[in-house]
């Protein structure tokens, strides 16, 4: 069967699947809402999956600490056709976790899951779907060393393959003052301007490793579309992951979905394709109560 047949008969076994039940997520909580941005378009979760199993790249942003993401995702990916690869930020890049084998977060870990940094077992619903029978669920993030690295020396610190990525796409302005922005409130503002800089290398550093672990993973895909599972901030299309699809793979059509809570604004700003709207977090803890301040620049 050709890639494009088979593709076509996979969409509309799925989809069917998906009709009974679109308006709920899988693990039975609240009601969802998944909007288009182009047209303010609301859609069935089969509707929506038709769509996305036309595309190259489908990103599913998420806010870490809420449960009702994680719960909605699995349940997408669960939907999916059998083979679908499944790229996460949670993971390192060039693991493949293997669907079978000791425990789900034994296996995880192996991949670089850090089960306290990533609150275990917020994200068990997701990774449950993920890491099934015939799925396959790779790394797509830098190893945390790096990480730290180019968080204290900046580009200079980037690897020679992932700087072949970023340079070209270098942001615009527009998107370089949102990237930081973002930054600076992330970190509760106690990130001092003059480290502004370094962790923007960092942040841009996990969005071509993740993008190359996408782009690897489409290749080998039989024509289904590679998925993402990251952070809101990885998905964004003026400063995440989709400005580097833009870039490198013009050609590529990609889907971006921020997952949201109950009052967020759909307006003209919103940097997604899509939204999905769930419930939020009744209490949510305060995010700069133990917040430890990134390492200081290298000394020269």
């Amino acid at each position: 069967m050709s890639a494009g047949l088979r593709r076509r008969s996979l969409l509309g076994a799925a989809a069917l699947g998906l009709l009974a039940g679109c308006a709920a997520p899988g693990a039975g909580g609240p009601a969802v809402r998944i909007v288009a941005l182009a047209g303010g378009r609301e859609l069935t979760r089969a509707a929506f999956l038709a769509e996305a199993l036309r595309c190259d790249y489908l990103l599913l942003g998420e806010q870490h600490d809420n449960p009702h993401h994680h719960a909605e995702r699995g349940a997408w990916l669960g939907a999916l056709p059998v083979g679908t690869p499944v790229v996460a930020e949670q993971l390192t890049r060039g693991i493949s976790v293997p669907a079978q084998g000791e425990g789900l977060l034994a296996r995880l870990q192996a991949g670089g899951f850090d089960s306290k940094g990533w609150r275990w077992p917020l994200h068990e619903p997701l990774f449950v779907a993920a890491a099934g029978p015939g799925r396959q669920l790779l790394g797509g993030n830098v190893p945390r060393e790096l990480a730290r690295e180019v968080a204290r020396r900046g580009p200079a610190a980037w690897p020679p393959e992932l700087a072949a990525q970023l340079e070209p796409a270098a942001l615009d302005v527009a998107a370089q003052a949102a990237l930081d922005d973002d930054l600076l409130r992330g970190h509760c503002g106690m990130l001092g301007k003059d480290r502004v800089a370094s962790m923007r290398a960092a942040q841009r550093l996990r969005d071509a490793s993740m993008w190359l672990a996408l782009r690897e993973a489409h290749a080998a895909a039989s024509g289904l579309p590679a998925v993402l599972l990251a952070g809101n901030g990885h998905v964004r299309s003026d400063y995440g992951v989709p400005t580097l699809i833009r870039r490198h793979a013009p050609q590529a059509r990609w889907m971006s979905v921020g997952f949201v809570e109950p009052g967020f604004a759909l307006d003209g700003t919103v940097p997604y394709t899509h939204v999905c709207i769930t419930a939020g977090v009744p209490e949510r803890e305060d995010p700069c109560k133990n917040l430890k301040l990134p390492l200081p620049p290298a000394r020269p």
